[in-house]
């Protein structure tokens, strides 16, 4: 089992689809243990091997849109506020963004290279800075 950063194939083809809309619907992120496989075969949201623990709710938090979509050059790209599940005690080696208004379809996984820990404290997703260059969701 492993987790590898990507962006979900069934994602780019929902864009092509037309079923993804950053303005109005509701993007979560779910955190995993080391025990899950997610990678860019992953199409959809599920519990299994999802992170439990104080202060995490199975589905996991909801994503504010930071940067809506746009464009640099000739790169399209989209970014969140960064989240928190505060006064956790929860481990997770990576995490899921998808759309839980649309039938929990995956948009990425995020590999967090190892174990990340909280005891009785923050644990935070920090998102790269919104640019061409580097935004969680960009489009070449």
């Amino acid at each position: 089992m492993a987790i590898t950063q990507a962006m979900c194939t069934s994602f780019k083809v929902d864009l092509l689809d037309g079923e993804h809309d950053f303005g109005v619907d509701t993007f979560k992120i779910a955190l995993y243990t080391s025990s899950a496989t997610l990678d860019a075969t992953t199409t959809a949201y599920s519990v299994t091997n999802e992170t439990s623990g104080t202060g995490y709710t199975a589905g996991g938090n909801t994503l504010t849109v930071s940067t809506t979509p746009t464009s640099s050059g000739t790169t399209a790209f989209i970014s969140f506020n960064n989240t928190t599940w505060s006064t956790a005690t929860i481990t997770a080696r990576g995490a899921l963004i998808y759309n839980s208004s649309n039938a929990d379809k995956a948009v990425a996984v995020l590999d967090f290279g190892s174990d990340k820990t909280s005891t009785a404290g923050d644990f935070t997703i920090q998102f790269p800075t919104a640019d061409a260059s580097n935004a969680i969701i960009r489009i070449a």
